[in-house]
């Protein structure tokens, strides 16, 4: 078998700085119970390992007692949600990720101004709810072509679109694409909101995958990113699974052991599942593993900044601590094999 990990793959930057700021308050509140609002990010292993920690996830600000400490997760939360925190007495750290803040502060710009907002996006996704939540009154969510029939316009000349970040670039852009055709008029933002990082992972897929025989995408089923992974690989003819770890390898999969696997990872699928389902992939069939980079990423991001004023207060060095996201190293004791990286870039 011959597996070609996608370069860039698994945590982007925002996930990143969402986990650690989890992991950095549970180390400063030794002791003291630690809310999160929602999973911090949508993967099932990330939010275990926290929660054995002793991180307590909620679905109602009402959950936490007054007084407490509640983290908002990357995916981000309507003012409705702090307003209610704030009333509470409870002290808030918001690990939104800045790529969904600048979704919501366009949102409010344009509403302000006078636009009608239409939110390319899944409605029941928590970013959307968020970001919907900022301007309510001027919102309308569109999540397939069909629904553009049944929006309620007031003036075609003030309407902007915005969308939500992990969407497909392909289908995102049937939508787009559909929403100009009937509103000439429509703005654009200032720049695509699908982040960077799903932007490039989906990429990667739609580059590599077409050479593969069938792709492996490492995420759990709420991951709306690693979901659109699998759909674009699909979407190129090659046969995809979505699978949280190694205990999900159907070996049924495999024909005859010699394929070309692809093999990539959502935005909130940590590295080590990766490496264990490669291991696991090696040590039944034998073979060699290649890194292909098709994107170079080298991201930072600072730490939330209640989060920073709480460590300064402490002595701690916040700065030091802001979040660098880079290509993983890979070893052949922790993937099966010696890698060989050969660029694919364009």
């Amino acid at each position: 078998m011959k597996i070609v990990l996608t370069n860039p793959r698994g945590f982007c930057a925002g996930v990143s700085m969402a986990v650690d700021v989890v992991d950095q308050v549970l180390d400063l509140y030794k002791g003291r119970a630690v809310y999160v609002y929602h999973e911090i990010v949508h993967n099932r292993h990330v939010v275990g390992r926290l929660r054995e920690r002793g991180a307590v996830f909620v679905d109602r600000i009402d959950q936490v007692p007054a007084g407490s400490i509640v983290l908002f997760s990357a995916h981000g939360v309507p003012p409705s949600v702090r307003d209610e925190a704030r009333a509470r007495g409870l002290t808030q750290i918001d690990a939104t990720c800045p790529l969904v803040t600048k979704v919501h502060s366009e949102a409010v710009r344009y509403a302000r101004q006078g636009y009608q907002v239409l939110l390319v996006g899944h409605a029941d996704h928590q970013e959307v709810v968020g970001t919907r939540g900022e301007a309510p009154e001027a919102t309308q969510v569109v999540e397939r072509v069909e629904d553009i029939q049944g929006l309620t316009i007031r003036d075609p000349e003030r309407l902007v679109y915005l969308t939500q970040t992990t969407l497909s670039t392909d289908d995102a852009g049937v939508v787009i694409a559909a929403l100009k055709r009937a509103f000439p008029g429509i703005k654009e933002p200032p720049s695509s909101d699908i982040c960077y990082a799903t932007t490039n992972r989906q990429h990667a897929v739609r580059t590599l995958a077409p050479e593969c025989d069938l792709v492996l995408v490492v995420g759990s089923k709420n991951s709306s990113n690693s979901v659109r992974l699998t759909e674009i690989a699909r979407n190129v003819g090659r046969a995809a699974f979505l699978l949280d770890d190694a205990g999900e390898i159907d070996w049924g999969w495999f024909a005859t052991g010699k394929e070309k696997v692809l093999l990539t990872a959502g935005a909130s699928a940590p590295e080590d599942l990766v490496a264990e389902i490669s291991r696991s992939l090696l040590e039944r069939f034998g073979g060699t593993i290649e890194q292909r980079d098709v994107v170079e990423e080298d991201a930072y991001f600072a730490l939330p900044a209640e989060l920073r004023r709480q460590m300064r207060a402490r002595g701690i060095d916040a700065d030091s601590r802001r979040i660098h996201v880079a290509a993983p190293t890979i070893t052949p004791e922790r993937y099966g094999a010696v890698p060989l990286t050969v660029s694919a870039r364009k």
